[in-house]
């Protein structure tokens, strides 16, 4: 059974903020690299325990998060920048599980959320609102690859359960912040849901690894996750305190990869 692992680090138990945690120099930047490289090795743990013979853990994050020193010897990685959809995902692999994925921008009670960056307001495609777990559902269920699990903050998990309802979750946080935060600026939306209640790292890890077994075992009741094609995206900015309005990009195509890749070239909403 080959597994491919994709990651993210704001959904992790025990990341508190963007500004200490989230980027090199960052004062907590390494106490958050090996937070993730921890939970991941949870999952690989138990995939390994239900067969997986060929894991490809993915380093979604940024500005990468994954210490190799650390990550289980039983998995392959992916690091290093530039890198795009579909970060070597293809039909060879049996399922794929998300572990530190955080919720979408403007979710109630999400924690840290944001789609791509604190200054997106929306991405649609084909008017479903998604954030960067539904993109990576789509970027698998491309190549008929199920995603068959998600780590995160618990608004994270209901996100992608929402999209398809048989796909396991472990939800390691929950944000306390009541309402979306619609509308506010890029600078205020990165601290904006920054309180979480938090499991214990090592809760967190023996959640992830029971619930990753769970997952790869009944992977063949969980289908992928696709949109018919033609396909258009809408991507909204948020407003900036220096001035800078809301900008709006569309893009359109008839390939979910080229689509996912295409550059988008933001305009000023008017009115």
């Amino acid at each position: 059974m080959k597994v491919y692992i994709m990651t993210d680090q704001e959904g992790v138990a025990g990341v508190i903020n963007s500004v200490d945690f989230a980027s090199p120099g960052a004062r907590y930047y390494e106490v958050a690299r090996e937070l993730l490289t921890l939970e991941v090795n949870a999952a690989v743990e138990g995939v390994l325990e239900e067969g997986a013979t060929d894991i490809l853990v993915v380093d979604g994050h940024g500005h990468g998060s994954i210490n190799p020193l650390l990550l289980h010897p039983q998995a392959r990685l992916l690091a290093g920048r530039p890198m795009g959809y579909p970060f070597c995902c293809d039909s060879s692999f049996d399922c794929a599980i998300m572990i530190g994925q955080h919720s979408k921008a403007n979710t109630d009670g999400g924690h840290l959320a944001h789609t791509g960056s604190f200054t997106v307001e929306e991405l649609t495609i084909n008017g479903i609102s998604l954030g960067e777990a539904g993109c990576n559902m789509l970027f698998c269920g491309y190549f008929n690859v199920p995603m068959v699990m998600l780590s995160g903050d618990l608004a994270a998990c209901m996100e992608v359960k929402a999209l398809v309802p048989e796909m396991e979750v472990a939800p390691v946080k929950e944000g306390i912040k009541r309402g979306t935060g619609a509308g506010m600026t890029a600078e205020t939306a990165v601290g904006y849901n920054g309180a979480a209640i938090h499991l214990h790292p090592i809760k967190a890890r023996e959640l992830i690894k029971e619930t990753a077994k769970r997952a790869v075992r009944r992977r063949a009741e969980i289908k992928p996750f696709r949109l018919d094609p033609p396909y258009e995206l809408v991507s909204i900015t948020r407003r900036k305190q220096d001035g800078t309005p809301q900008m709006k990009a569309v893009v359109h195509s008839n390939d979910m990869i080229d689509l996912l890749n295409k550059p988008r070239r933001y305009q000023p909403i008017s009115g």
